[in-house]
């Protein structure tokens, strides 16, 4: 039997109340925890815990020289929705790590930017099933204009908790 996960509770409980709400909610928890998500601002859009959403607004503290969102807030947001995503179909007693992120910027980036990251079926069952393991999370990540400026790759580990 796997370890009850806090993080999963928490979305599942605010995921009964209407979308603007639940949104804020997840939000608010995700940067009191994840300071620099706090720092840029990013938001929880929604999850179904199978796929998240995260937004970034092309704000001054996120732009680089030449006004659209700096190549580093980029991978910030991919990494926050796949380590959400990972984050919350991994039981209590697992610890994700980040092990790769591979990004390569492909366009210029206009406006605000999403990520939408998404866990398949197989890779959720591995999540609960194996002591320890790896998975390449699927994320894209796209302008206000829908173009994906960059395309990532995402690939998130999973170690026992130490007591």
């Amino acid at each position: 039997m796997s370890a009850s996960n806090p993080l999963k509770k928490f979305v599942e409980k605010v995921n009964q109340y209407p979308a603007p709400i639940s949104a804020f909610l997840m939000t608010k928890v995700f940067r009191h925890k994840v300071k620099l998500a706090g720092t840029t601002s990013i938001d929880v859009v929604a999850t179904n815990g199978q796929q998240v959403e995260y937004r970034m607004k092309n704000r001054k503290k996120v732009q680089n020289h030449i006004g659209s969102v700096h190549a580093a807030a980029m991978a910030l947001l991919a990494e926050s929705a796949t380590g959400f995503i990972v984050g919350i179909n991994l039981p209590g007693d697992k610890l994700p790590l980040i092990k790769c992120m591979n990004l390569n910027y492909v366009k210029r980036a206009t406006g605000d930017m999403k990520a939408v990251a998404v866990l398949t079926d197989e890779q959720i069952k591995l999540l609960c099933e194996q002591e320890k393991g790896e998975i390449n999370v699927q994320v894209k990540v796209t302008d206000e204009t829908g173009i994906e400026p960059v395309v990532c790759e995402m690939i998130w580990a999973w170690v026992p908790k130490r007591a």
